[in-house]
């Protein structure tokens, strides 16, 4: 969108909100780079330059806007929308691949040369994949700075630096503040969405304002999350979603509740080293960064939806932040109630699972691994013979890695390398590449609360023509199917109390 400098121009002096993230706005004379949205007096047509990219602008030399924060606004949608190697690439710097295992490792699980990598990034997004993932990096260690009392070395490494020296430098050239600087000025803002003044901090606890873009319709997206909780590992409480997290460097507990404006993100660490990816698996889960202005205005076309739509708009689709676990629990959920695919799951976390501690005693296993799974006895499953053996073949293809599932997996592979397994019908091949994959035009015509809802808004209820329909909606199809599960009473649907 950069490109079209028009309606960039329109953006930022309108102060619109949904571009935020979209583009990045460069002043020319005062070398400050901002969001859209940024509330001070907009520059002269002739001072502003757009770029794609907080990395991209860095990359030029100028400098965050001390006012509308732009490293804070949502990331562009446009790397949930796509499939291609940029928005695949995109998906695996945000959950921090390259901190980890470098540009080399990310294009190995590209299967591209660094090289090829590199020049298609810098095409797109007008900086490589070290300026993308240093950028991210001056992100997290704003976020420890402004949210934490760690010492400054401990950020520094906690948000992936390889020196102090360079934490140092990056903050300063980026913020046009020093680390210390930038944690005073925080201290005299009063607390918006974090701990409050005066509470003592928790050791490796941390309390985040995760942004969004408005609308956000919380109802089907944490109802479906608490109303699918595996005991153990997911609950809801006080208001907020609870769950663990398998990190790279170790556990985490996340507490997620929903507010006008942002969702409030407690994250408990073993280890802090794992911030970025949690945060990164916390919004993929939640559809964060999705857009829901482009995904309603075009389901508002098909007359039979809108009023749907216009009702409650906004909604996400609830994903995970673990698309093996959730392949494993949608084979458990095939053909059974919700309640019934809980207890099965709960079994499992309880046999085979890794326990954790939890600070608020509500949580105790991480869903096991595929690994962990792969050497259960399918006898011990509660389950049907044909069950048992799509179970147990599923996770042994998880286990030697013959099956990759993941943010950066392609859509289409993984739909054909899910569908040559035993027992995986359209349906289940269909959620785990809308809840797990998240392709927003994943599509389940066969679901039959998706036929029901369907029937009941005078929308064609067979597969075959729901589906010719639904090409209309595309490409948000899987966003068509949260509203059609709304038009039901069921707890999915149900903000919890």
């Amino acid at each position: 969108m950069h490109t079209d400098t028009e309606r960039c121009v329109r953006a930022v002096q309108s102060k619109d909100a949904r571009f935020d993230g979209w583009f990045f706005t460069a002043v020319l004379t005062t070398r400050i780079y901002c969001r859209p949205s940024c509330p001070a007096v907009p520059p002269k047509v002739e001072n502003m330059t757009f770029l794609p990219s907080a990395a991209a602008c860095q990359q030029a030399g100028f400098r965050a806007c001390k006012r509308c924060r732009p490293d804070t606004s949502p990331g562009s949608p446009e790397w949930n929308a796509r499939a291609d190697a940029v928005a695949r690439a995109m998906r695996l710097i945000r959950d921090g691949v390259v901190d980890r295992e470098g540009v080399p490792g990310l294009a190995a699980r590209l299967g591209y040369s660094t090289r090829q990598i590199e020049r298609q990034l810098n095409a797109e997004l007008g900086a490589g994949p070290l300026a993308l993932a240093r950028a991210q990096r001056a992100q997290t260690a704003r976020l420890l700075i402004e949210t934490s009392e760690l010492p400054m070395a401990d950020v520094a490494f906690a948000a992936g630096f390889s020196s102090i020296r360079t934490f140092n430098d990056t903050v300063r050239e980026v913020f046009a503040l020093s680390p210390s600087e930038l944690r005073t000025r925080a201290a005299r803002r009063p607390a918006r969405g974090g701990r409050a003044a005066g509470d003592p901090p928790a050791p490796g606890v941390l309390s985040l304002r995760l942004p969004f873009r408005a609308p956000l319709n919380p109802d089907n997206l944490f109802g479906h999350l608490a109303a699918t909780a595996v005991p153990g590992v997911e609950e809801w409480r006080d208001g907020a979603y609870r769950r663990t997290l398998r990190l790279p460097y170790g556990t985490g507990v996340v507490a997620l509740s929903p507010r006008p404006d942002h969702i409030a993100c407690r994250l408990a660490l073993t280890d802090l080293r794992d911030l970025t990816i949690a945060i990164s698996r916390c919004r993929w889960m939640l559809d964060l960064d999705a857009d829901p202005e482009a995904v309603d205005a075009q389901l508002r076309t098909d007359p039979l939806i809108a009023p749907v739509v216009d009702k409650a708009p906004g909604r996400r689709v609830p994903r995970t932040v673990d698309a093996a676990e959730f392949a494993v629990r949608a084979v458990l959920g095939q053909q059974v109630s919700t309640a019934a695919a809980r207890t099965h799951a709960a079994r499992l976390v309880t046999a085979h699972g890794e326990r954790v501690a939890d600070p608020h005693g509500g949580l105790t296993h991480l869903f096991p691994s595929p690994e962990a799974l792969a050497a259960l006895d399918p006898e011990a499953l509660a389950l049907p013979k044909s069950r048992r053996t799509t179970l147990t073949t599923l996770v042994g293809a998880l286990a030697d890695g013959s099956l990759p599932l993941g943010i950066d997996s392609d859509w289409q592979s993984a739909r054909e390398r899910l569908a040559a397994l035993p027992g995986f019908g359209p349906w289940t091949v269909e959620v785990i590449a809308m809840r797990a994959l998240g392709d927003p035009d994943a599509f389940l015509p066969t679901d039959l609360g998706v036929r029901r809802a369907a029937s009941g808004l005078g929308l064609p209820a067979t597969p075959a023509a729901l589906t010719a329909r639904a090409a209309g909606w595309r490409p948000w199809r899987a966003y068509a199917v949260q509203y059609l599960w709304a038009t039901d009473d069921h707890a999915i649907n149900r903000l919890p109390r």
